[in-house]
């Protein structure tokens, strides 16, 4: 039986709808009316300076890098409120939180700014399922792409790495990465194309898998 439960937040609990508007709609419209430029222009002007960076840097992460590498001067906070109403959690993210809340400890751990964490708990009110929450990238200042990432988890809660699931969305960074480590790893494919039996498509399935 696991010891500690660990879920990823974007593309896992929460909807990207809010992170897609924030930096493909919101930061582009922003450096569009600085740099007097037609949206579609400078939304490709943008994205092309993300993919520069990458998702496995820090900096593709973080929001104030990137208002002060566009020279934006509104404010990072107001932009982030202006889209509040795009979060939404997944169908089946209550079931599966009341569910396992009481039965073991449940800890976030994301590559998220703490900037997104905060405003996304607080709209959708998961705050008070969450024993711990980690963002990789403000509280460690990496990447959970590294087996180090996990470690450090690991020592923090006291758990061996095979007392500890995690379940998210990305392949490498959720799945891959841990496994590694010898974390009971889940890999939340909901596109179901994927097939495996460390694959789910909808989060109920992990009850069905941890036998709770």
């Amino acid at each position: 039986m696991p010891k500690v439960i660990s879920f990823d937040m974007d593309g896992t609990l929460v909807n990207t709808e809010f992170t897609d508007w924030v930096w493909l709609h919101g930061i582009p419209t922003l450096y569009a009316d600085k740099a007097k430029l037609p949206f579609e222009e400078a939304k490709h002007l943008v994205v092309e300076e993300y993919l520069k960076v990458g998702e496995g840097a820090m900096e593709w992460y973080d929001i104030k890098y990137w208002f002060q590498f566009f020279q934006l001067e509104q404010s990072w906070k107001d932009l982030m409120h202006q889209y509040v109403d795009k979060i939404s959690v997944y169908p089946d993210v209550h079931y599966i939180l009341d569910r396992v809340r009481g039965k073991f400890p449940i800890i976030l751990t994301s590559n998220a700014g703490r900037e997104f964490i905060e405003v996304e708990m607080e709209a959708t009110g998961l705050w008070g399922y969450f024993d711990r929450i980690f963002s990789a990238t403000s509280d460690f200042g990496e990447v959970k792409k590294t087996v180090g990432f996990y470690q450090r988890i690991c020592q923090i809660l006291g758990a061996d790495p095979q007392e500890i699931v995690h379940v998210g969305d990305h392949h490498e960074f959720d799945y891959l990465v841990p496994r590694t480590l010898g974390i009971h790893a889940f890999y939340l494919d909901r596109t179901a194309q994927r097939r495996g039996d460390f694959v789910i498509s909808d989060l109920r399935d992990l009850e069905e898998k941890l036998l709770f």
